[in-house]
């Protein structure tokens, strides 16, 4: 970032550090996977989320309990970072986490056709973008997905939302209206590393990153799903380093060697290169997004290191303290499943 760096860039580079070397170490984990849903609760209860827990356990137990602790911390940390942050990087990283509004939408869309209960759906919300927990209640509270969407007017999300959202009913899935949604939240960061800002090029950079790797896990899905939808080129996001064409010509590859090997010329990430080279063979699609999500959190860890005193320090945790949340939810989703211990542990990014 030049050599003219300010003392809140270092401070808030230093803390969100500190923040993730506090996160639970692959060991917690593994010590988890033997324990019941009470238990895990009894020792997160002891960790960063210790508050929450001894706020909430007087009005929730078990599963609900450790669901809602989980979304408050998570919630709780993400607004506290777009308070510490200065300049530019607050600016960044509001737009990052715009994409909890997306998260948040859908969830209560999905929710309400699935007949879900209003306290449900809430559990698992977290209020980290532009639509506060106020918003995120008013809309919880109609009963209609058409009300709800009304009620978004004046949102950046509303013209496709209002253009999608027909269609989605119609159909029952909610599938191409969130890619329509992704492609207008990238397309608008996308402009806004791209308009001059000091460090623009460091958040650029790990954005094309992201959608690098959206487009990747999407070409696996498609692969994956014995119904492919049709318009398959309108799932592709643009701004990555993968082409609309190479995107497409890749679809239509049957044979899985050879789609891997094409895929590995088209994408110009070395670290994908070494995984796309141990994926041959493979047909778990959990396993397949898992192995892509920690490529991108290694890479991101490495962006951090070249640039310690940028916006990537801050991504790096944001996205960390996700992953640790969404860790702790599928072990206890899968203890309370009953899932085999060895199963529930593929679901982990560690």
């Amino acid at each position: 970032m030049g050599v003219n760096i300010s003392a809140p860039y270092i401070y808030v580079c230093t803390r969100m550090r500190v923040r993730k070397a506090k996160l639970l170490p692959k060991e917690e984990y593994m010590r988890m996977l033997n324990m019941s849903v009470s238990e895990i609760t009894r020792i997160i209860g002891e960790t960063e989320y210790k508050q929450e827990i001894d706020e909430l356990g007087t009005a929730f137990e078990g599963m609900d309990l450790l669901e809602v602790a989980l979304s408050w911390n998570l919630a709780k940390e993400y607004q506290k970072i777009q308070e510490i942050a200065p300049g530019t990087l607050k600016a960044f990283t509001q737009d990052y986490l715009r994409r909890w509004d997306i998260q948040n939408i859908l969830t209560i869309l999905r929710g309400k056709v699935q007949g879900e209960k209003t306290g449900k759906i809430k559990e698992i919300l977290i209020p980290a973008g532009s639509l506060d927990k106020i918003m995120l209640d008013r809309l919880l509270a109609e009963d209609s997905n058409d009300r709800i969407i009304e009620l978004l007017k004046g949102h950046r999300m509303y013209a496709v939302l209002a253009r999608e959202f027909p269609a989605a009913k119609e159909s029952g899935s909610f599938s191409h209206m969130e890619n329509e949604l992704y492609k207008q939240f990238y397309a608008e960061i996308l402009g806004d590393t791209k308009a001059g800002i000091k460090g623009g090029a460091s958040f650029l950079s790990y954005i094309q990153l992201e959608i690098d790797i959206k487009n990747v896990k999407t070409l696996f899905r498609l692969r994956a799903d014995a119904q492919a939808p049709e318009g398959v080129r309108e799932m592709y996001i643009s701004g990555g380093t993968l082409s609309p064409t190479d995107f497409t010509s890749l679809n239509a590859i049957r044979d899985s060697n050879e789609f891997i090997d094409q895929l590995r010329a088209s994408v110009r990430n070395e670290s994908l290169h070494t995984l796309l080279d141990e994926m041959k063979g493979r047909k778990a699609m959990h396993d397949i997004e898992i192995r892509l999500t920690r490529v991108q959190l290694e890479q991101m860890e490495k962006m951090s290191k070249r640039n310690p005193f940028s916006i990537h320090p801050i991504l790096v945790y944001l996205e960390k303290k996700k992953y640790e949340v969404f860790n702790l939810r599928a072990l206890a989703r899968g203890k309370e499943s009953k899932l085999p211990s060895d199963k529930i542990a593929e679901y982990l990014v560690m």
